[in-house]
């Protein structure tokens, strides 16, 4: 065997001393991470922490709102508040659902590493009390870091008439969420719920929205209002607390389908909007539905041209090949002010 002069003259025994050796202060020779890049060079719209559902297949929660925010610009975080295979439209779903522990651990694990700085929270579908209490944990710990974070909150709850969530979520929505928004996005059920006021006509739509200013919020967008077989969205701005706020509404030409993931869509899409008009809530609402009008349309055509009967079941929204209409809208629906 070949030995070479080197290690005969130090020896084996020396060699795999050399081998074994580690720095006393390897501590202190670890490089420090690189930084984070959505905060040391943040965008000009913000950085967004987004809790929502999630589907591996299809697009609602998260996975309806995370691509066009980042289209808009933003950085966005996500948390799954629940992981299926699919809605629950379908026959059947499989998956996991976060309780509000494991989110309170997600949290923990961004702040020990300086990783909570957000501008805005976003909110979806939240189904037991537990996991929305511990929410307003993270509105709060999240204010600690930036207190003027903005809090856009889908308050989920039913559409329609028909409930999905437990009744006692109803009350915490009203009695501690309302009061720590800054946006909220009801449907015409959601609005009735937290006001504890039936809306049929749209007088009743601009007292709701008085009703939820004078609890928190500073913006209210009732996403959907049906009067008299008419489609209206019903915004409202209230630019300092006792003053008068500037409402409008937007007619909305009912498409003859059902759609997933439009609500989720919808906030997302008013959240990036508004915070670049901060003080024009009608046009960010413009841009809003006309994007969401343009991508119901692409979708409903596309299954069309696949030959499928559009009223037969929901319809999964053409999210990817709308994408240009998310960027750059044409606005086509106009918002008209009340006066």
């Amino acid at each position: 065997m070949f030995v070479s002069p080197l290690i005969a003259r130090i020896g084996f025994n020396t060699i795999r001393s050399f081998s074994n050796f580690r720095p006393r202060c390897s501590k202190q020779l670890q490089m420090a991470p690189p930084p984070i890049l959505a905060l040391a060079l943040p965008s000009d719209t913000g950085r967004v922490l987004s809790i929502q559902s999630h589907t591996v297949q299809g697009y609602v929660g998260n996975k309806s709102a995370v691509f066009p925010l980042q289209l808009l610009g933003y950085d966005v975080d996500q948390i799954n508040s629940v992981q299926f295979s699919n809605h629950t439209g379908y026959p059947t779903f499989k998956g996991q659902v976060l309780n509000g522990e494991q989110l309170w651990e997600l949290v923990e694990g961004l702040e020990a590493n300086d990783l909570l700085y957000y501008t805005h929270l976003l909110t979806g579908y939240i189904g037991s009390v537990s996991f929305l209490n511990t929410v307003l944990k993270v509105v709060d710990k999240l204010r600690s870091v930036n207190p003027k974070l903005t809090y856009v909150c889908d308050p989920v709850m039913g559409d329609e008439g028909k409930p999905y969530v437990p009744p006692e979520l109803v009350a915490v929505y009203r009695e501690k969420v309302v009061p720590v928004a800054s946006m909220l996005t009801p449907n015409q059920f959601e609005a009735e719920q937290l006001t504890g006021s039936s809306i049929t006509s749209e007088k009743d739509g601009q007292e709701a929205c008085n009703i939820l200013h004078a609890a928190g919020p500073s913006k209210v967008v009732i996403t959907s209002i049906n009067i008299d077989g008419n489609l209206l969205l019903i915004g409202s701005h209230q630019k300092e607390k006792g003053q008068s706020p500037e409402q409008f509404k937007i007619v909305i030409p009912k498409i003859p389908a059902y759609f997933t993931g439009t609500g989720d869509l919808m906030t997302a899409l008013l959240l990036g909007w508004s915070n670049k008009y901060p003080n024009d809530l009608d046009k960010a609402a413009e841009l809003a539905v006309s994007s969401l009008q343009a991508l119901l349309l692409r979708t409903l055509a596309d299954y069309q041209k696949a030959g499928y009967d559009c009223q037969s079941s929901s319809l999964e929204i053409r999210l990817i090949q709308s994408q240009d209409n998310i960027r750059n809208p044409e606005v086509k629906y106009r918002a008209k002010r009340y006066i």
